[in-house]
């Protein structure tokens, strides 16, 4: 079982990546899945430029291709996601907007950051996810304003959501075996 930490925001200075970091750290203490860390602003994909809507996963650049590639092997995602504005971060969007199959019947949990908790943008994301074919565990993570405080509640809550994700993600395994 794969998963894939995927930090939200490519801002310089941005809070995902110590977030991202101390998910990586919790998650890797565990034996059900593996985790690794992908970092939007180290792929650094151009704002979308396929001629071709990504349903038809006719991939015109090869930086699409290198996307699909490494979306593709995972069995489900964790999103570190700030809020911007009421909403997740554009760079977000245009990297799930790349794709469509490599999203489908997979599964996705949230830690989000901001005044709120990043509430908002876990909600939108959950929308633009639904259409991407991504079951989204109820189980979240809400970290507000200031430092990162690895407190015994947020790390059972990592954990609750962890849990649901990594169950969630092994079932949906079995839709992509008959869908293939």
């Amino acid at each position: 079982m794969r998963i894939a930490v995927i930090l939200g925001s490519t801002r310089p200075g941005r809070r995902s990546e110590a977030v991202g970091q101390w998910v990586l750290s919790v998650a890797n203490a565990r034996s059900d899945a593996s985790f690794e860390l992908i970092d939007l602003a180290e792929v650094n994909l151009p704002l979308l430029d396929e001629p071709v809507p990504a349903i038809f996963g006719e991939y015109a650049h090869a930086h699409t291709r290198a996307w699909a590639s490494l979306i593709a092997p995972y069995d489900g995602f964790v999103f570190v996601t700030p809020e911007y504005n009421h909403s997740f971060s554009a760079a977000l969007k245009n990297a799930l907007d790349y794709l469509y199959a490599e999203w489908n019947d997979k599964a996705a949990g949230f830690v989000g950051l901001g005044g709120t908790g990043g509430l908002r943008a876990v909600e939108q994301l959950r929308l633009v996810l639904a259409e991407l074919k991504v079951a989204t565990v109820r189980t979240q993570v809400a970290l507000g304003r200031g430092e990162l405080q690895e407190g015994l509640q947020q790390h059972e809550e990592l954990n609750a959501m962890l849990d649901e994700l990594v169950a969630w993600a092994s079932a949906l395994r079995s839709v992509r075996a008959v869908a293939a």
